[in-house]
């Protein structure tokens, strides 16, 4: 049994994410949550939202133990990337992406 959590459309790049959530892949709930909590990144504030998310999801709806979780999995996809402008000099005009993220946790229980 599993119990997973999705965040779409996040404003963060995928980039910054995927190192945060590199530290908490395998490790038990507990532990996650409080590497997440100490951790000075800016990803660790809605990774912290969403594995909250996932536990509370694996008790109320799958009836799982809080103490027995641990995350399964946890991935990030790009989502879609707002474009915009920066005016420069001599009339041009650089590219601005603002890269968004849509994560994904799974928490499972030992066995």
């Amino acid at each position: 049994m599993e119990a997973r959590a999705i965040l779409r459309y996040a404003r963060i790049s995928p980039r910054k994410v995927s190192i945060v959530m590199d530290l908490i892949r395998n490790k038990p709930l507990d532990e996650a949550l409080a590497i997440l909590q100490y951790t000075p990144k800016a990803a660790c504030e809605p990774l912290l939202k969403l594995v909250n998310s996932a536990a509370a999801n694996a008790e109320n709806n799958f009836n799982m133990d809080r103490n027995s979780l641990y995350v399964a999995e946890c991935y990030v996809c790009p989502g879609p990337t707002l474009k915009r402008i920066m005016p420069r000099d001599h009339g041009r005009a650089y590219r601005i992406l603002k890269r968004t993220s849509h994560m994904t946790v799974v928490l499972k229980e030992k066995e």
